[in-house]
């Protein structure tokens, strides 16, 4: 692969954080565990060790170069997503698990802005945010109609803690 100039590494580093940064600001307006600045930083990661493994292959082997890089990512990332899961002893609920999947597609869009396919990124980050912002209310809704559980996810209420 060619050398890659200023203003494209900037495209790329910067719309990774931007992406991977406005699916942890959704999380972080709902009172998430995980925020803006956390999956910006996943982002521009994932994104700068993808343009490292492209600029350092061969032009012969980019494709397994970068391949390598981007299985050690995603095995890496499923630990950070793990520790964004709690499991609350009471009522056995677990919680974070929206955020966790964030995470991995914080990651994601790291990797494939590191890439350059930007096509892809716009259309990842739109269904997206389709799903953050009424996947809930479609989640219900589809209980209703196919007769699932009613309390598969309760109104959230504030304990004592949150003021």
């Amino acid at each position: 692969m060619t050398e890659l100039d200023w203003p494209e590494i900037l495209a790329r580093l910067g719309a990774a954080t931007v992406a991977a940064g406005a699916i942890g600001l959704d999380r972080d307006l709902h009172g998430k565990p995980i925020g803006l600045k956390t999956l910006g930083i996943v982002g521009l990661s994932t994104a700068t060790v993808v343009l490292l493994a492209l600029q350092l292959a061969e032009p012969t082997r980019v494709a397994d170069a970068a391949s390598r890089v981007i299985q050690g990512i995603l095995t890496g990332i499923g630990f950070l997503g793990a520790g964004v899961i709690v499991h609350q002893s009471m009522g056995f609920r677990v919680r974070g698990l929206t955020s966790a999947a964030c995470t991995f597609l914080a990651a994601c869009l790291g990797i494939v802005c590191g890439a350059g396919q930007w096509k892809i990124v716009i259309v990842a980050v739109a269904l997206a945010f389709v799903l953050l912002t009424v996947g809930r209310r479609i989640e219900r809704w589809l209980h209703r109609m196919l007769g699932g559980k009613d309390d598969q996810h309760p109104p959230k209420t504030r304990s004592p803690d949150e003021g």
